[in-house]
C-alpha cells in the first residue's frame, strides 16, 4: 500500500512521463506485429527497424514511410497500420476511456489526469464529457469522409475494396496522418479530382483544428462569442492555407514537373492541396521531390508551424506562432503588455510559447545536421535533410523522396524525432525534468541587466 501510495504521488505531480511511456508501449507493440513474417506480402519479416518506424510514423500520425504501404503489408499489415494511425489521432488515454464507457467502469483521477494531459487542457473539470465529445465527433467525421470516398473508390476498386480504401483513407485524413493504400505516390493520380481534393482537406482541417475549436464552434456559433484560442486557431489557419496557397501557386507556376502542365483550376487545386497538407498531413498530388527549393522553404515553414493545439496535428501549433510574433509586436512597439481581442496573454503563456519555439528549432536543427553526418546516401542536400526532419517534428509526412534511402541510424533519428513532435518538446522537457510545478519560493533575487541586440 505505502509502495502504490509513492507510485501515485509521483504520478500526480509528474503525469508527462506515464503519458510518455504509453505511446512508447504502443509503438513497440506495434512494431512488433509489423514485424510477423505474415504482416508483408512476401511473408518475409520487413526488419524490426523498419516495422518500428512504420509503427512510429503510425502512431506520431505522421505518415512518412519506408516501404510502400500499399504494396509492403498484408491486409493484417495495414489494419494494425490503421489501429496505430486511430490510437495516434485519438490518443492512448482517449480509447481507454471509449473501452471503460463500453464495459461500464469507472474513470479514475489518473485517467482524468493523463486524458488532461493528452487533450493539453488547463483542468479535470469535465475532462470526461469533453472525451465523450471527441469520440462521438471524430467517429461521426470518419464516417462521413468515408461515405464521400465510396463515391470514387467503389465506382474504381469495386464495392469491397472501396469500402475499405475509404474507410482506411477517411481515418488516415481526419488524423492527419497522410498513410495512403492507393499507391507509391500518395494522391498524385487525383491531382484534379474535385471529390478527393475536398474531401481530404475537409478531414485534415477538421482534423486539424482540435476538439476543443470544433466544440466551442458549435456552441458559440458567433465568432464574437468564441473563445480567444479557438479566434486565434481560426484567424491564423485561414492566414496559412490562404498565404500557402498563393505561394504554391506562385512558386510552381512554370514548374512543368509539378503544376505547370495543369489548367489554371488544376493548379489552384493542387496548390491549395499542397498548402492543406503541408501544415500536417502528408498527401500530396504533386512530385514534392521537383519541387523548387523556394517553394520547399516555404512548406518547411508551414510544417514547423504545424495545426492547433489538442489536436491531431504536429508541430509548434498555430496558438504558439502566435503568441511568439504578438509578443514580438509588442516588443518593437514598446507595449508592455500583449493584448489582442481585448485580451491580455500572461507572461506564463509567453515564456511557455517561447520555449516551445526556441526548443523545437534546436531539434530541427540538430537532427538536420546529425543527418547530413551520418547519412551515406549520394544526392542528399541540406534542403533535403532539413526539410526531412521538419516533416518528421512536425509530423507532416512529406519527403523530397529521401525517406526510403535512409540508412538504419538515420532511421532511428527520424523515429526519435517524430515521436518528439507528436507528443510535443515541452511535454517531453517537462518528463524529463521530472517537474511540473512553478518554482514556489517566497523570495527573488535582485534583478540583473543584460544588454540585448
Amino acid at each position: 500500500m505505502e509502495f502504490n501510495n509513492i507510485n501515485d504521488n509521483y504520478f500526480r505531480k509528474n503525469p508527462h512521463l506515464l503519458f510518455i511511456l504509453g505511446f512508447v508501449g504502443v509503438i513497440f507493440l506495434g512494431a512488433t506485429m509489423l514485424n510477423f513474417p505474415f504482416a508483408s506480402v512476401d511473408n518475409n519479416s520487413v526488419g524490426f527497424i523498419d516495422a518500428l518506424f512504420t509503427a512510429t510514423s503510425a502512431v506520431c500520425v505522421t505518415g512518412l514511410t519506408v516501404v510502400t504501404t500499399a504494396t509492403q503489408w498484408t491486409i493484417f499489415g495495414k489494419i494494425i497500420i490503421l489501429l496505430l494511425i486511430q490510437i495516434g489521432g485519438l490518443g492512448l488515454m482517449t480509447l481507454s476511456t471509449f473501452i471503460f464507457f463500453f464495459l461500464g467502469k469507472k474513470i479514475s483521477l489518473k485517467t482524468r489526469l493523463l486524458i488532461k494531459e493528452e487533450r493539453n487542457i488547463d483542468d479535470l473539470q469535465g475532462v470526461v464529457r469533453l472525451t465523450k465529445n471527441v469520440l462521438i465527433y471524430t467517429f461521426t467525421v470518419e464516417l462521413i469522409g468515408a461515405l464521400v470516398f465510396s463515391s470514387v473508390f467503389c465506382k474504381e476498386f469495386g464495392f469491397a475494396t472501396g469500402i475499405w480504401y475509404s474507410v482506411f483513407h477517411s481515418v488516415s485524413s481526419f488524423c492527419n496522418a497522410g498513410f495512403d493504400i492507393v499507391g507509391a505516390k500518395s494522391f498524385m493520380p487525383y491531382v484534379t479530382n474535385p471529390i478527393i481534393n475536398i474531401c481530404t482537406t475537409s478531414l485534415i482541417i477538421l482534423g486539424g483544428l482540435g476538439y476543443i475549436v470544433i466544440i466551442d464552434l458549435i456552441k458559440a456559433r458567433r465568432f464574437k462569442k468564441l473563445s480567444l484560442h479557438t479566434k486565434i486557431v481560426l484567424i491564423m489557419t485561414l492566414i496559412l492555407l490562404v498565404t500557402g496557397t498563393v505561394l504554391f501557386f506562385a512558386f510552381e507556376y512554370g514548374n512543368d514537373s509539378t503544376i505547370g502542365k495543369l489548367d489554371f483550376f488544376g493548379k489552384l487545386q493542387a496548390s491549395y492541396f499542397q498548402s492543406v497538407t503541408a501544415r500536417t498531413a502528408g498527401y500530396y498530388t504533386v512530385d514534392i521531390a521537383s519541387i523548387k527549393d523556394a517553394t520547399s522553404m516555404m512548406m518547411i515553414m508551414f510544417m514547423f508551424i504545424g495545426g492547433s493545439s489538442g489536436s491531431t496535428a504536429g508541430g509548434i501549433k498555430v496558438t504558439t506562432m502566435s503568441v511568439v510574433v504578438l509578443a514580438i509586436h509588442s516588443t518593437i512597439y514598446g507595449r508592455r503588455d500583449i493584448e489582442i481581442f481585448q485580451k491580455r496573454i500572461s507572461n506564463s503563456v509567453i515564456m511557455k510559447a517561447i520555449t516551445i519555439m526556441g526548443i523545437a528549432f534546436a531539434v530541427v536543427v540538430i537532427v538536420s545536421i546529425i543527418l547530413s553526418i551520418v547519412e551515406t546516401s549520394d544526392g542528399f542536400s541540406y534542403v533535403d535533410l532539413l526539410f526531412e526532419s521538419v516533416s518528421a517534428f512536425g509530423t507532416t509526412g512529406l519527403s523530397r523522396d529521401v525517406t526510403p534511402f535512409l540508412n538504419n541510424l538515420s532511421k532511428i533519428i527520424i523515429s526519435v524525432t517524430m515521436f518528439i513532435g507528436r507528443l510535443g518538446p515541452f511535454t517531453i522537457a517537462l518528463a524529463v525534468a521530472s517537474r511540473q510545478n512553478i518554482d514556489k519560493s517566497n523570495y527573488t533575487y535582485p534583478e540583473g541587466k543584460i544588454i540585448i541586440g
